[in-house]
């Protein structure tokens, strides 16, 4: 009966180790349903926050590809100007500023080409020279006005008439070269020309006024009357020439002055005009005749010395403005192009971003950045526009100067800092208030530190003065940059014009800046000069602005 007893002891004294055990299963099991709590509150809050940052991931590609599609169509845009821009340049380089006729150049390049192409093909070409009959009286009774009209509806005449192969071209003054590109028979350059006598011929309104015109044609065939260019015109110009002293209003050929001298026609079928023929002139008709010929020809040579010299001068300055604008143009591509590769990198990493938030802003920040950019250039594209256009407008009020200078500082301080160059800014004492256009004065003069921070070198220093006057306040901006040459001074201010001398992989420009600072400063009723010891040795700018009262105390 002892066993019993034991094992009732035993169970007796395992009963609060159970309870225990017990008491910790709960415990772990509430603990266990706190985790599993926690776990879907986590749960739920990544599964809230990854919905939160794919639609913010959502919204910032949609804003970047955004971005992104309206700089590749400004830039498309910008670019299709300066395409454009180019052929109007290249057009108006090839053609007669008053008729838009080809001038003497492309003539000169068609007619060659028309030669050497009738050489390989064993054919013929008609040179035709049209000089206008009596055109100097036009000028001295009616103007030159109404001769200018005269001569573009001259021009307009002699093209309805020729082929569209062929090329009429106003050669100087009232003297027109038509090149027929290519004829069988001497004969067809006849009814050519004879087509044009009549179109010249015919009844014309210039205004008010109601005239009659006539004109004398020499005619060369090539290759009978000579196998170059020059030959060829030259020659239609001698018998242009015999026609006008002999009968006006007709045409000649070349070949008939060498049948007068005694040698047979060298083309075949060339008829000869009346009148025209080797027919003898009385003695005293032929003495008349080059008495007149020569009083004709010693004006008509003065007046070409004149424009023989106007002209060299307009195609020194149109050849040197067509350089610049090819510079200019290929030097916008080159600038468009280099934001264009990072534009392009990054489209083809938004692909890529995925969920990685570093990566997506970086892409973001290359956009942004490229995207101001472009902006600039556009800017700097439509002030270089409104340069050429004189279409700069200025709103004039009432502005405070210094704070106007504070601004512009403070605007350029990012980039001198960046340089560690030294800004020394002295302004007067007080207010100094002028009449001006606050925007337009804020771009002078943070133009005028832009670009002295440009061209001086890291560490360098950079002053703006002001100097105030009795009618005028004096602004300098001076620094210790690479300076101005001496060739380059002269033309600093003009459009598209940079000192290669200065320029370096760091600075370059569109040659834009300063032109747009000379227009702005003088639609104020300033100037603004340039000064430079030379390459190296720094440079200053000084604006000139007249003050409040000053323009009628001058004239009072």
């Amino acid at each position: 009966m002892a066993e019993p007893a034991a094992a009732h002891s035993v169970a007796t004294s395992d009963q609060p180790t159970v309870t225990e055990a017990t008491r910790a299963v709960a415990t772990l099991n509430a603990q266990v349903d706190s985790v599993r709590a926690e776990l879907a509150r986590v749960t739920r809050d990544l599964a809230e926050a990854q919905r939160d940052f794919s639609e913010k991931r959502a919204a910032q590609l949609v804003e970047a590809n955004e971005q992104l599609v309206l700089s590749a169509l400004q830039a498309e845009a910008v670019a299709e100007t300066a395409i454009g821009n180019l052929g109007e340049v290249t057009r108006a380089s090839q053609r007669d500023g008053l008729t838009d006729t080809p001038n003497r150049a492309l003539m000169l390049d068609r007619l060659e080409g028309a030669i050497a192409l009738a050489h390989r093909r064993g054919t013929h070409i008609a040179v035709l020279f049209l000089d206008l009959d009596d055109f100097k009286q036009i000028n001295d009774m009616h103007g030159h006005a109404t001769g200018d009209a005269v001569l573009q509806l001259v021009a307009r005449r002699l093209e309805s008439v020729v082929r569209n192969s062929d090329t009429v071209s106003r050669h100087g003054g009232d003297e027109f070269l038509v090149l027929l590109a290519e004829i069988a028979h001497a004969s067809d350059a006849a009814a050519i020309a004879e087509k044009m006598l009549a179109a010249v011929a015919a009844p014309c309104d210039v205004g008010t006024l109601a005239l009659q015109l006539s004109a004398s044609v020499g005619i060369t065939i090539y290759p009978d009357d000579g196998e170059d260019a020059a030959s060829l015109i030259s020659r239609a110009d001698a018998a242009m020439y015999r026609s006008k002293y002999r009968h006006p209003g007709t045409y000649t050929f070349h070949s008939e002055i060498a049948s007068e001298r005694g040698h047979e026609p060298s083309v075949p079928g060339a008829r000869q005009q009346p009148g025209a023929s080797s027919r003898s002139q009385p003695a005293d008709d032929a003495s008349r005749a080059n008495e007149v010929r020569s009083n004709d020809l010693q004006e008509a040579n003065e007046h070409l010395v004149i424009a023989a010299v106007a002209s060299q001068e307009q195609e020194v300055f149109t050849g040197q403005a067509h350089r610049r604008q090819v510079d200019f143009l290929a030097m916008v591509a080159h600038e468009l192009r280099n934001p264009l590769a990072p534009l392009k990198t990054a489209s083809s990493l938004l692909s890529r971003a995925g969920s990685d938030a570093a990566l997506l802003a970086r892409i973001q920040g290359i956009i942004q950045r490229q995207v101001a950019h472009m902006s600039r250039l556009v800017d700097d594209l439509l002030d270089g526009s409104r340069v050429t256009a004189g279409k700069f407008r200025v709103e004039m009020d009432t502005v405070e100067m210094n704070s106007i200078l504070r601004l512009c500082v403070e605007t350029c301080r990012p980039a001198t800092q960046d340089k560690q160059q030294h800004l020394d800014l002295r302004l007067p004492a007080g207010d100094l208030v002028l009449q001006g256009d606050h925007v337009r004065l804020l771009q002078i003069f943070t133009n005028l530190l832009e670009n002295a921070s440009k061209y001086t070198q890291r560490g360098g220093s950079i002053a703006l003065a002001v100097r105030v006057l009795e009618q005028r306040v004096t602004v300098v901006v001076s620094d210790n940059g690479v300076g101005i040459t001496a060739a380059a001074l002269p033309h600093i201010f003009d459009l598209f014009v940079q000192d290669k001398s200065a320029l370096t992989a760091e600075n370059r420009g569109l040659g834009i800046g300063l032109a747009v600072v000379r227009d702005l400063v003088a639609a104020h009723g300033g100037s603004v000069l340039a000064k430079s010891p030379g390459r190296g040795l720094g440079s200053e700018f000084v604006v000139t602005l007249p003050r409040p009262g000053a323009a009628r105390a001058e004239g009072g």
